[in-house]
């Protein structure tokens, strides 16, 4: 796609008006798209060769039944990673509660449910709680007729 020349400051009668603005936003943002879908597909294509060269060296590693393998391209490391999930919150919340551990929890407030139960309880505000927000664009193709 070519560079859009464009003086978006300008108020002169040669500035685009909006409905060319429209169709500029539209023909980006489908280009944006377009190269998004080809970085995903070329991002899986390595991740997946990556992945298949994992295997291999966690393969040599259980092999040599070593934790470290130095060699001129790099050092390969074995390691431990661990990954926890409950399945039940209510027994993860009284276990948390019971040994005082709220640090096993991630600090992350839920957007979509603060919104709504400030719109549900609007006399209500956590001490502490900021937010943001902002007006952003969105345009959308004109409907075929």
């Amino acid at each position: 796609m070519e560079q859009l020349e464009l003086d978006l400051n300008s108020k002169e009668e040669t500035a685009p008006n909006v409905e060319a603005l429209a169709a500029i936003y539209i023909k980006i943002r489908d280009v944006v798209r377009d190269k998004e879908k080809q970085h995903k597909a070329e991002m899986k294509e390595l991740k997946d060769q990556l992945e298949t060269v994992s295997t291999r060296l966690l393969d040599i590693c259980n092999e040599q039944n070593a934790d470290s393998i130095r060699t001129a391209a790099g050092t390969i490391s074995r390691r431990v990673q661990s990954r926890y999930w409950t399945n039940d919150w209510e027994s993860m919340y009284a276990f948390i509660e019971e040994h005082a551990a709220p640090f096993l929890l991630e600090k992350r407030i839920h957007n979509g449910n603060m919104k709504e139960f400030l719109e549900e309880n609007p006399d209500v505000l956590p001490v502490g709680l900021q937010s943001d927000r902002k007006y952003v664009i969105q345009v959308r193709k004109p409907s075929a007729k």
